[in-house]
């Protein structure tokens, strides 16, 4: 490392809060599924900012959109209309098969939008009691971090010392349809009533935890004959990433209410959504929900090229066959100092010994080696590249994977001492 590198990672380290345990490289450009560091070594990009550069660093037909905007007008607040809002919000409801869209910043916010609507809906609709509203999540959920998020999270990290929590959530295991059945159940027998249903159609930040194949068609029957909300939280899985458009299409599933963000904003500014049907978006009125920022012209640019880019299926048509390869290379290591992979499209878990190395270990040495992916719970490591990542590119991440894991079980006695990528 550099003196300019380290120089930027000691001014993180003394102004910027310590949220993050982020991999010690500093990046300065980046393009397709490439990033360049300040020092000019090059890396293959396996996270795509957690699904939020789903079509690759700079995408020319995005950039174009945003550029375009920026010499316009970027912002004027709801209380005024602009001329993007509409074309977005009417191409992304026909992408998603929905009438409506609420428009929001980021995911968290999505999430917080979508538990109002339910809540709302329940009260006005449904006709539940005043405050007697109850939402079903799952085990192992990851929708956000805000107080309210964090109240139903299994997490110690995101839980510790941030209460008193949000009431109203109930938990059940994942994968398991006849708990929600339970629940529902037992929350009329207490009095309450639940409205919906929160749920990841692959749990992301638990690993990429994928159900079994008729778990969502099933909560799907059950939600529909107890009139509860189905909502999916779309917001990693969603918008071409699992090899479609949503993974709910992938198990032949259609919630009621979509939430979606990350890739939404094309890796340019923050852009997230619930989209669903008027019957149920209509139970908001002026003044019970907004955000200053929240469709603002510059946003609903940069979505609307995203949603073009959608709609012609190449993407998730990209995502299914590249995915298919990634999975088939993968699974080959079983037993080679991997435990299990998981996933579906190009988005996999891959569990490490632990015996072997930590997660964060494993990452490192990827680094090392011109790659870069996240680890989360202790020996998880995530892969999801850029949709436009080559073929080329994504075998000689596996290869690079391979490398470390032969290191680690004292095939190979030292790291490379340079990236084998340089500018």
């Amino acid at each position: 490392m550099t003196g300019e590198a380290a120089a930027f990672l000691a001014m993180e380290d003394e102004h910027a809060a310590h949220n993050y345990h982020p991999l010690p490289v500093v990046v300065a450009t980046a393009e397709g599924a490439w990033v360049t560091d300040v020092d000019g070594r090059r890396y293959i990009d396996c996270l795509a900012a957690y699904s939020a550069v789903n079509f690759g660093h700079g995408h020319p037909r995005l950039i174009a959109a945003a550029k375009k905007q920026l010499d316009r007008v970027t912002l004027t607040s709801r209380a005024f209309h602009n001329d993007q809002l509409g074309p977005f919000v009417t191409a992304l409801a026909a992408l998603a098969g929905k009438d409506m869209v609420l428009p929001m910043n980021t995911g968290a916010e999505a999430v917080e939008s979508g538990i109002k609507v339910a809540r709302a809906w329940g009260y006005r609709v449904k006709g539940v009691p005043e405050n007697l509203a109850k939402i079903i999540v799952l085990d192992g959920n990851f929708h956000g971090r805000t107080t309210t998020i964090i109240s139903f999270s299994n997490d110690p990290d995101a839980r510790s010392d941030f209460g008193p929590f949000t009431p109203g959530f109930v938990s059940v295991p994942y994968g398991d349809a006849a708990a929600i059945e339970a629940a529902i159940d037992e929350a009329a027998l207490t009095g309450t009533e639940v409205v919906a249903v929160l749920i990841e159609p692959i749990q992301g930040e638990a690993g990429i935890i994928v159900p079994p194949a008729d778990y969502l068609p099933a909560v799907r029957e059950i939600t529909t004959r107890h009139n509860v909300l189905f909502i999916a939280d779309e917001i990693q899985s969603g918008l071409g990433r699992t090899g479609a458009t949503f993974q709910c299409d992938n198990v032949g599933v259609v919630p009621d209410l979509y939430l979606l963000g990350k890739a939404l904003g094309g890796g340019i500014v923050p852009v997230s959504a619930v989209v669903g049907n008027r019957d149920i978006l209509g139970v908001l009125k002026p003044g019970q929900h907004g955000s200053t920022f929240g469709g603002n012209p510059l946003a609903a640019a940069v979505g609307l090229a995203v949603v073009e880019l959608l709609a012609t299926g190449e993407m998730q048509e990209r995502a299914r066959v590249l995915g298919s390869r990634l999975r088939e290379r993968l699974d080959g290591l079983i037993g080679n100092g991997v435990l299990a992979v998981r996933g579906a499209g190009l988005w996999a878990g891959v569990d490490i010994d632990p015996a072997l190395a930590t997660g964060r270990r494993v990452c490192e040495l990827l680094m090392d080696r011109g790659v870069l992916a996240k680890d989360t719970h202790g020996s998880t490591i995530r892969f999801a590249p850029p949709i436009v990542i080559t073929p080329e590119d994504l075998e000689t991440v596996v290869d690079r994977l391979a490398e470390v894991l032969v290191q680690l079980r004292g095939g190979l006695h030292r790291s490379p001492t340079q990236n084998p990528f340089p500018r």
